[in-house]
């Protein structure tokens, strides 16, 4: 779970050879010269503009200047005791105290070393203060204006309240440790990225670090993170164009038309208080959605709300690929017989990625210290995410479950339509946010809120162009407006559940964790050293009634604001939230997909991933146990890289029995003949197949759909391409854009083939013997600020770490997703980290993050596990204090 690397055009623009040589980071050995990026995460990078940054930040002692003092002895204000840190070959720090908040004292002092800015960065986004950052950027102070409006910041100023005595300690330690660090230094000794800055904007020192501020970054993972909302808006935006309720649905298939399995099965689940899990209303309710008569108005609105949210910088992950894989396998079936544990959660990848590794080890473990714990962390807030301690392992998915629904509002002047139905008119709530710009005025706005939550559809428009016209029956009741309401602006504990998680050593425990952790909703699974493994599902999920209304009440539609039986019924009890231990299977698999059976235990969505990621896993898992093979930790990290296309084996057959004149058009068509349905890097077939697949969705669809609705070539839209192979005559076949004609099936598969042939032959090669899916399929990490085209090439070239071929793709297991509707096949997600954990013998677990531990591009811990990443390997995971010795490069000691 970082800002996301934007797609470019496939190959490499001149000058920009990947295998040429050029010194490193260092000054050193040689290294591949810095790719040149055409694109940037919402235009942040556009701060550094002026061609001095070239001459003037580039002096080996200005990009030197940051790198911190790694070894020997410093002193840290706040510290009650001398604690001792190793590190190891990758940089990675292994830190001992005998104190806890002196341990998070330590931690907050490390990452404030290596990497502040993006600390900072994130603090700047999560409060709507980029601008005071990054300057009198048009996308940064969007963005501001959007965040303002959610109002992050306040709700992790109410968490500050409401979380345990025990978390406000160690968060303040934190920030202790963090401010210890930078107190006495200069912006530029900080970070080169404030050297850079300074070119144009004045950098002031930056504040101290706040607890509140570890707090604000947990809803930028929530928010990342949060489930159907595209899938609601897009519905509405669907409608909008195909005014057709089952050409909508068909757009949106049910989970179990992909035939393949949820997460747990009936028999799996230990018992909940069940209670009424009845939630819904039938399609065939939309027939009036957006109300009568006036969709395009209410239409205008969702559009809008839809711009305005997707000013949010990408932080952590989002859309098809932003999933995960997790599975555990019990020891009947491994060749220790102890359990093994897999987890790579697939997120937008960057440089510096978003995994900062840490081992925190009490001295000794007892009540008043009780942490053993490694694995992976957020740079800026404390503790361990996901990992393991001496007892139990656990990993995270996202769930993907029903959190966000969208009222749409009849506002009139400053009141809106409680109730239609009694005629009810409440004031609509204000309030006035001042963002400040660097190098420029202030900007004032006047946020928004009905009950429902904040109306995010007037944040970047005029109110009046946003809404469109009245309601049908007259200026009286108003015009439309759009409200968000999100179970994380709701203050929780998920800080609270962090620490939990970090000291559970059993089934009990991670369940009580669970009940902590209100938001993004995830799965959880688990492993314990004396051999259970499990399933838990936390998270705070709203509770909707069955309404018989205009448009059903499951979440999957924009729901009227003007009916009070729309309205959230409370959240779904912990306890009725699904868990399993040891089921019969002797494996979980959560990789996204459903959780459960449909119509079994409570309701968390109607949208899910289509599991063709987790069946595949299944179908590995059980085909070894079938051999009577015992799995080992090799297994679990060759699964992890398993690079077989399940939309290869779902579309390819059809493919090749469309008939193709011309042997040069049909010179594609044969390289799928012998395919294995393997995507690796060399592989001539996975790149024709993913250009008919692009090409295939393109003439299928963008004739039928909005521009913001291009399919991204995800799940969803293999289970309704599969679909609809079987009905050549379906009605998205046909090409509207055409007159007197209607296309079928075979005409737009045919298109597909010999256009995709085409495309290659001017992107790779005439040769189809020269095309490879790596070229094509390349991953370009990027700074969120520093990494952008228009920052001067010298900089640009300096902060983004070499490209890289990528096997791999969307839906299969090497997650490398790519956007099809964008027309690139550059990576946008990944796997973000893989880990392995062996429960028989933990220092023979392995793991390894996408680029490093370090976020000072000087380092030598920059980008120095991209390599082994993109490959599929990994590294020791040294844990017991013993293998933390023998794998020590670097030792320091920090002391009062």
């Amino acid at each position: 779970m970082s800002a996301t690397a934007t797609p470019a055009a496939p190959g490499n623009p001149p000058g920009d050879d990947p295998s040429s040589d050029a010194p490193d980071r260092t000054g050193g050995k040689p290294r591949r010269q810095r790719s040149r990026l055409r694109r940037v995460v919402v235009g942040l990078a556009v701060v550094v503009v002026l061609a001095l940054v070239a001459s003037t930040v580039f002096a080996v002692v200005t990009v030197r200047r940051p790198l911190p003092e790694h070894d020997g002895t410093q002193s840290v204000p706040g510290l009650s005791a001398s604690v001792d840190v190793r590190r190891d070959a990758q940089g990675v720090p292994h830190v001992y105290a005998d104190d806890a908040e002196d341990l998070f004292r330590a931690q907050g002092y490390l990452q404030a070393q290596d990497r502040f800015f993006e600390m900072d960065y994130r603090r700047h986004v999560t409060s709507g203060r980029l601008a005071e950052l990054v300057g009198d950027v048009p996308e940064a102070i969007e963005a501001d204006k959007v965040i303002r409006t959610f109002g992050w910041r306040q709700v992790a100023e109410e968490e500050w309240h409401l979380v345990s005595d025990e978390t406000r300690a160690y968060l303040q330690a934190y920030a202790q440790g963090v401010n210890s660090y930078i107190a006495d230094r200069d912006p530029e000794e900080l970070a080169v990225e404030y050297t850079v800055l300074g070119a144009t904007v004045e950098v002031d020192q930056p504040e101290p670090w706040d607890p509140v501020d570890s707090l604000a970054w947990l809803k930028a993972m929530a928010w990342d993170l949060r489930g159907n909302y595209d899938d609601e808006l897009d519905r509405a935006l669907a409608y909008s164009t195909l005014g057709d309720t089952d050409l909508v649905d068909e757009l949106f298939p049910a989970f179990d038309t992909a035939g393949n399995s949820p997460i747990l099965q009936s028999g799996d689940l230990e018992p909940t208080d069940d209670g009424d899990d009845a939630t819904g209303g039938s399609d065939e309710q939309v027939s009036s959605a957006l109300v009568a008569g006036q969709a395009p108005a209410a239409a205008a609105a969702v559009s809008s709300a839809r711009s305005a949210l997707d000013a949010i910088p990408v932080l952590v992950g989002r859309g098809d690929a932003a999933g995960s894989n997790s599975w555990v396998v019990s020891g009947e079936h491994t060749a220790s017989g102890e359990p093994l544990l897999a987890n790579d959660p697939h997120l937008s990848l960057s440089a510096p990625g978003i995994w900062s590794q840490v081992g925190l080890h009490c001295s000794e473990v007892t009540e008043a210290c009780p942490f053993d714990v490694a694995g992976f962390s957020f740079a800026g807030f404390p503790g361990v995410v996901i990992g393991h301690n001496g007892d139990l392992a656990w990993g995270l998915t996202n769930m993907g479950a029903d959190v966000t629904d969208f009222f749409i509002e009849r506002v009139r002047g400053d009141t809106w339509l409680r109730d239609a139905e009694a005629e009810e008119w409440d004031p609509i709530e204000t309030r006035t946010e001042t963002i400040r710009v660097a190098g420029a005025s202030p900007v004032d706005i006047t946020v928004r809120s009905t009950d429902h939550g904040p109306i995010v559809s007037s944040v970047l428009e005029d109110v009046d162009e946003v809404v469109g016209s009245p309601t049908e029956t007259g200026t009286e009741f108003g015009e439309y407006a759009v409200a968000l309401s999100w179970t994380a602006l709701q203050p929780g504990r998920t800080a609270d559940a962090v620490f939990a998680f970090d000291t559970a050593r059993d089934a009990d425990d991670v369940r009580d964790a669970a009940a902590l952790f209100d938001v993004p909703a995830q799965n959880i699974v688990f492993a314990t050293t004396d051999g259970h493994i499990g399933y838990q599902a936390p998270g705070r999920v709203p509770e909707r009634a069955d309404v018989d209304g205009p448009v059903p009440s499951d979440g999957s539609w924009p729901r009227p604001g003007w009916d009070p039986d729309y309205d959230w019924q409370g959240w779904v009890p912990a306890e009725r939230m699904p868990r399993a231990l040891d089921p019969e299977d002797g494996f979980v698999v959560a990789a996204n997909q459903e959780v459960l059976p449909s119509g079994t235990g409570p309701f968390l969505t109607r949208d899910w991933d289509y599991g063709y990621r987790s069946e595949r896993i299944r179908t590995l898992l059980t085909d070894q146990i079938a051999t009577g093979r015992p799995f080992t930790a090799a297994d679990m990290n060759r699964i992890q890289n398993d690079d077989w296309s399940p939309f290869a084996e779902a579309l390819v057959p059809t493919l090749l029995d469309v008939e193709i004149d011309g042997s040069y058009d049909a010179a594609g068509q044969e390289v799928l003949a012998d395919w294995d349905y393997r995507t690796g890097v060399d592989s001539p077939a996975a790149a024709y197949f993913a250009a008919v697949w692009r090409n295939l969705l393109a003439e299928t669809f963008w004739d039928d759909l909005p521009e913001g609705m291009r399919p991204d070539g995800g799940s969803r839209w293999l289970a309704v391409v599969t679909r609809m192979l079987e009905r050549p005559d379906d009605p998205f076949w046909d090409d509207r854009t055409t007159v007197n004609v209607v296309e079928t099936r075979d005409e737009i598969l045919t298109r597909a083939l010999t256009t995709a042939r085409r495309d290659l032959t001017v992107e790779l090669s005439k040769d189809p013997e020269q095309w490879d899916w790596g070229t094509l399929h390349t991953l370009r990490l990027e700074h969120p600020v520093l990494g952008g085209p228009t920052v001067p090439a010298l900089v640009r070239d300096y902060m983004n770490p070499s490209p890289v071929r990528m096997p791999g793709g969307s839906s299969i297991v090497n997650a490398t997703g790519w956007d099809a509707g964008s027309r690139s096949f550059e990576v946008t997600t990944g796997p973000s980290m893989r880990m392995v954990v062996d429960l028989a013998d933990l220092d023979a677990s392995t793991w390894v993050t996408v680029t490093g531990t370090s976020a000072h591009p000087a380092s030598p811990h920059y980008d120095d596990q991209l390599d082994e990443w993109a490959t599929g390997e990994t590294f020791a995971w040294p844990f017991s204090r013993e293998a933390v010795e023998q794998a020590t490069e670097v030792r320091a000691t920090l002391t009062p």
